[in-house]
């Protein structure tokens, strides 16, 4: 059997051979030990972090879970708040002993701009297409008529329409002109 040099210095006896193979194998035993133990130690590492960025992601959906509840619950708060001295006006007028068919007509016309202001505040518009062509998705046509309009154009509004950001809260009731026989 032939030494190598690796495992082996030149006039070395057979035991001092077996001994340097066993100390080189112990010291590789020791450091593939150490690098396991340095490898386990990270992965515990990293399976702390995705740990605490697992609950950190479920703390987040809950509480945006939370707040999207809260924002339903409490969407109309300001406009509530808004309509408030609209309603107050009218306690205050019907609470007045003296009234006079100025006075409530005064006040009529107080209160309605109270109003006309909280709903412009919040982008709630007015449709009254008297003149204008019949437009189905914002006008409700009630019945057709003789006229001297142009046909399908609104001749009537029976009650105004609403809008909220260009969405139809609800539609114009309108009388429409006929198509003219001819």
């Amino acid at each position: 059997m032939q030494d190598t040099p690796d495992t082996a210095s030149p006039g070395a006896t057979p035991n001092e051979t077996t001994e340097a193979v066993e100390t080189k194998a112990a010291s590789g035993d020791a450091e593939l030990l150490a690098r396991l133990q340095k490898a386990e130690q990270e992965a515990q590492e990293h399976r702390d972090a995705w740990l605490r960025a697992k609950a950190d992601g479920e703390n987040i959906r809950k509480r945006a879970q939370t707040d999207v509840a809260n924002a339903h619950k409490f969407a109309l708060e300001s406009f509530a708040a808004e309509l408030l001295p609209v309603k107050d006006s009218l306690e205050a007028a019907l609470a007045t002993d003296n009234v006079t068919v100025e006075s409530l007509k005064s006040g009529d016309e107080l209160t309605l701009k109270q109003l006309k202001a909280a709903l412009e505040k919040f982008s709630i518009a007015e449709v009254n297409p008297v003149g204008q062509k019949f437009d189905p998705h914002r006008h409700q046509a009630i019945s057709m008529v003789d006229a001297e309009a142009e046909a399908n154009t609104v001749v009537q509004v029976l009650q105004k329409g609403y809008l909220l950001h260009e969405r139809v809260l609800r539609p114009a009731l309108v009388t429409v002109a006929k198509p003219k026989n001819g």
